[in-house]
C-alpha cells in the first residue's frame, strides 16, 4: 500500500482509519522503561497490602528532586516522545486540523456591569486572552489585563481570578506559573495599567471588594492546599487581617459575594456539609453572622434580595428545596420552593426583578423564573437534548438574562433571554472557521439497563451514515464523581472522531449529579462500584444496539474519569480496543490514608476513611486499580499526569503504570506522559492544550489500525 502525503491545514476525513501514516520498519525501538519494584509493604486491619513502587513518590514533595525518581519519569517520556514519533505526521495533521477549528481571533460578547462593558479577546495565534472593557455610553476600549504579556516566556500560565473593583479603578487578578494551583495575588491600577501591590504568592479561589473598593477579601491556600484562612487586605498595607480560620479537617473556604453585593459570604465546605458565614461588604472587618450551624450531610448556599436571604439546600429534601429568611434572623427558614423527586434544583440567583432558578428534569437542564407575585415560567430551549446554564449576569437585575447553550451537534451559543417579553435572542455561535454542518451529524439518547436494573441514560453522537451493525468504532467517555454530571454539550475536537467514523458516547453514571442527587449518592461510599457497572453496562447496550462491538471500543476519562478507566479496564479488559486516563485517581488506597496530601481528609465522605473504617479499607483495595492489577491482557493504554499536579499526585499514574508494565501478558502499547511543567489541567494554552488532544486521538487510531504494538 503507498504511503499518503499529508499537507499541514488539510482535512483528513477522508482517510480511513487503516490508512498508514508512518513505518518504522526497519529502525530499533527503544525498550519500554521498567521500575525498580521494591519491598514495601505494610499491614492494617489485620491485612497486608504489597506497594512495590511506593518509591516514586518523593519523600521531599511538594519538592521532587530524588534522582531515582525523576531518571524513571524521565525515560517513561523518552519512550512516550519514541512510539509517537512513529504517528508524527499523523498528531501534526490532527494539531492542524484541531487548530483549524479554533477562530484565531475569538472573542467573549461583552456583558455589562455598571457603567462598562467588559469581554476577552484572543489575537490571531495568541495563546492567551486579553481582557478588556468600554464605558456604556460610548468610547475607546480600554486593555485591562493581557494575559499573553504575562505568560509570556513562561513554560505554564493559569490566570485565577479577574474582578474589578465596584469603583472600576482597580483590578485584582492572580495567575499561577507552574500548574501548582497556588495563585499570586495582584493589585493593579486600571488608570495606569501599573501594579500597585502584591497581596499574596499563595492565593487560592477569587476575592472579593469590599463596597468602598479599600479593601479586599482573599483566601489562602494551607500547606497542604486547601483555602482554610480568609484574610481582609486594606490597600496600602503591609499586612492582611485574619477573618476566619476554618479548623475542621478537610473543610475547604471560598469568598464569594451575593447578587445585590451588599454582603461577602464565606462559605466552608465538604462535598457533603456546607456553613456560610456573612460579612458587611461596607465593614468587612465587623464580625460575621453564621447563616445556620453546619450539620452532617446538610449542603445550603445563599443569595440576597433586600432584606431576605434566599437558601437552596437538601435538608428536607435529597432534590434540595429553595427557601427565604429575613436578613434580621438568617436561620429561619420558610419554604419558597418545595423539594420534589420530579426536579432537582441545582443553583439559583437572587435578581431584583425575579428569581432565576437552575434545576435539571430528567437530566435536562432547565432555567426557570419566579416572580414576587408568584408568577413564573420556563425558558424554552430549542433542542430536545441539550446543556444550559446561566452565563455571566455580573449585575444586581438583568432583564436581559444570558445563558450559555450547548448540544452535541451545536456549537457552544449564548443567548440573551428578554424577561419582558419572553424573547430568546442569538447573541453570538461559536465559529468553526474551517467549516461545519450541524445537518450531517446526528444524536441520540438511549437508555441502558444497569445489571441491578437501574435505567442509565447515554448520549451519543455520530456522523450520519454510521452503520449500526458493530463494524464501526465507537469512543465512550464518562467521569461519574463528586455530583458532577456530564453534560451532552458540544466539542469541536470531538469532529476528528466522528469524520473518521467513529461514534461518541457519554455514560450518564451514577456518581454524577445527572438525574438528581441522589444519582449521586448511589455511586459513592459503598456504592461506589455502581459507577464501574453503570460504564461498563452501558457500553455492553451499546454494542447492542450496533454502536461498535467488544474490542472495537476505546474509551476515556480523567482525575475521577481516571479512575473510572482503571476499573472498569480491570473489570472488563475485553471490551476495549484503547483506554487513555488522564490525571487517573488510581492509587485510591494509599491516598485515602495520607491525611497530608492535600484532598485527602475531605474526600473521606466521598470514598470512606480506610485508616479508621475496615470495611472501606476492604472496599478501596477491591476498588483501586493500583491494587486490582494483576496478570492479564490490558488494551493498549494512554496514561497522563502531571508532576505539580496538587489534586492527583504524579506518583499515582506512574506507579500504575510501574505495575502494569510488570504483569501484563499482552504486547499492546503503553505509554505514560508526565508534564514536567504542568498540573492537574496540562499544558496551558490553547493550542498547544490541543496538540495533547492530538496526541490522544492518533494514539486511539493507530490502536484501531493495529499500530500500538511494544
Amino acid at each position: 500500500m503507498k504511503r499518503r502525503t499529508f499537507v499541514a491545514g488539510s482535512l483528513l476525513a477522508a482517510i480511513p482509519i487503516s490508512a498508514p501514516v508512518f513505518s518504522a520498519a526497519g529502525k530499533a525501538r527503544m525498550t519500554p522503561p521498567v521500575a525498580r519494584a521494591g519491598d514495601h509493604q505494610f499491614t492494617l486491619h489485620g491485612i497486608t497490602v504489597n506497594d512495590p513502587y511506593a518509591w516514586l513518590r518523593d519523600v521531599d514533595y511538594p519538592k521532587v528532586d530524588d534522582p531515582e525518581v525523576l531518571a524513571y519519569l524521565n525515560a517513561e517520556n523518552a519512550y512516550f516522545e519514541e512510539r509517537m514519533r512513529e504517528h508524527s505526521m499523523l498528531v501534526e495533521a490532527l494539531f492542524e486540523q484541531l487548530k483549524g477549528r479554533v477562530k484565531e481571533d475569538d472573542a467573549s460578547f461583552p456583558h455589562p456591569d455598571g457603567d462598562w462593558l467588559y469581554w476577552w479577546a484572543f489575537k490571531p495565534g495568541g495563546q492567551y486572552r486579553d481582557w478588556y472593557r468600554k464605558p456604556k455610553a460610548g468610547g475607546p476600549d480600554q486593555l485591562l489585563l493581557s494575559e499573553s504579556a504575562l505568560a509570556e516566556g513562561k513554560a505554564y500560565f493559569q490566570l485565577g481570578s479577574l474582578v474589578v473593583s465596584p469603583d472600576g479603578r482597580l483590578l485584582a487578578y492572580s495567575a499561577d506559573t507552574d500548574g501548582s494551583e497556588r495563585f499570586v495575588l495582584v493589585i493593579r491600577d486600571l488608570a495606569t495599567g501599573r501594579d500597585l501591590e502584591t497581596v499574596a504568592a499563595d492565593s487560592l479561589g477569587e476575592p472579593v471588594w469590599s463596597s468602598d473598593s479599600t479593601s479586599l477579601v482573599w483566601t489562602q491556600a494551607s500547606a497542604e492546599w486547601r483555602a482554610t484562612k480568609a484574610w481582609l487586605h486594606r490597600l496600602g498595607a503591609t499586612e492582611s487581617q485574619l477573618l476566619y480560620e476554618e479548623m475542621e479537617a478537610g473543610f475547604w473556604l471560598q469568598a464569594s459575594a451575593t447578587k445585590d453585593r451588599r454582603h461577602i459570604l464565606l462559605n466552608s465546605y465538604i462535598a457533603t456539609t456546607t456553613e456560610v458565614r456573612m460579612l458587611d461588604a461596607a465593614n468587612p472587618a465587623a464580625p460575621a453572622r453564621i447563616v445556620r450551624p453546619r450539620k452532617p450531610n446538610v449542603r445550603y448556599s445563599v443569595d440576597a434580595r433586600g432584606d431576605t436571604l434566599f437558601i437552596l439546600t437538601n435538608d428536607e429534601h435529597v432534590n434540595f428545596r429553595i427557601a427565604t429568611a429575613p436578613l434580621s434572623d438568617p436561620g429561619a427558614w420558610t419554604t419558597l420552593v418545595a423539594g420534589s423527586d420530579a426536579v432537582y434544583l441545582t443553583d439559583l440567583s437572587a435578581f431584583k426583578s425575579y428569581l432565576a432558578i437552575e434545576e435539571r428534569v430528567e437530566g435536562l437542564d432547565q432555567v426557570r423564573l419566579l416572580f414576587p407575585d408568584g408568577a413564573e415560567r420556563r425558558v424554552p430551549f430549542p433542542e430536545a437534548s441539550y446543556t444550559a446554564s446561566l452565563g455571566i449576569n455580573a449585575e444586581p437585575d438583568a432583564p436581559e438574562l444570558r445563558i450559555g447553550y450547548s448540544s452535541m451537534v451545536t456549537p457552544n451559543t449564548v443567548f440573551d433571554y428578554r424577561v419582558a417579553s419572553g424573547e430568546l435572542a442569538t447573541l453570538k455561535v461559536q465559529e468553526i472557521p474551517s467549516g461545519y454542518d450541524a445537518s450531517l451529524y446526528a444524536t441520540e439518547r438511549l437508555i441502558a439497563t444497569a445489571r441491578d436494573g437501574t435505567k442509565v441514560p447515554v448520549s451519543v453522537v455520530y456522523k450520519k451514515g454510521y452503520r449500526k451493525d458493530g463494524t464501526q468504532p465507537l469512543h465512550v467517555t464518562g467521569y461519574g464523581a463528586y455530583g458532577i454530571a456530564s453534560p451532552p454539550s458540544f466539542s469541536s475536537a470531538r469532529l476528528s472522531l466522528l469524520d473518521r467514523g467513529f461514534a461518541y458516547a457519554i455514560a450518564h453514571v451514577r456518581g454524577g449529579d445527572d438525574l438528581g442527587y441522589q444519582w449521586y449518592l448511589d455511586g459513592k461510599l459503598d456504592k461506589r462500584g455502581n459507577t464501574f457497572d453503570d460504564f461498563i453496562d452501558a457500553t455492553k447496550h451499546l454494542h447492542a444496539q450496533g454502536f461498535g462491538r467488544a474490542g472495537f471500543t476505546s474509551a476515556s476519562g480523567g482525575s475521577a474519569g481516571g479512575w473510572l478507566m482503571g476499573a472498569v479496564v480491570n473489570q472488563a479488559p475485553e471490551l476495549w480496543r484503547a483506554i487513555v486516563a488522564h490525571v487517573p485517581f488510581v492509587d485510591i488506597l494509599n491516598t485515602m490514608l495520607d491525611e497530608g496530601l492535600p484532598l485527602t481528609p475531605g474526600e473521606w465522605p466521598e470514598w470512606g476513611n480506610p485508616a479508621t473504617d475496615p470495611q472501606a479499607f476492604k472496599r478501596l483495595i477491591q476498588l483501586s486499580p493500583y491494587e486490582q492489577t494483576v496478570p492479564r491482557d490490558y488494551p493498549a493504554m494512554l496514561i497522563t499526569g502531571g508532576l505539580s499536579d496538587p489534586r492527583v499526585t504524579y506518583w499515582e499514574p506512574a506507579k500504575w503504570t510501574a505495575r502494569l508494565r510488570a504483569v501484563k501478558t499482552d504486547d499492546n502499547l503503553l505509554l505514560l506522559k508526565i508534564n514536567m511543567g504542568a498540573g492537574h489541567g496540562g499544558k496551558s494554552g490553547r493550542f498547544e492544550a490541543l496538540r495533547d488532544v492530538a496526541e490522544e486521538y492518533a494514539f486511539i487510531f493507530a490502536a484501531f489500525d493495529g499500530k500500538a504494538k511494544a
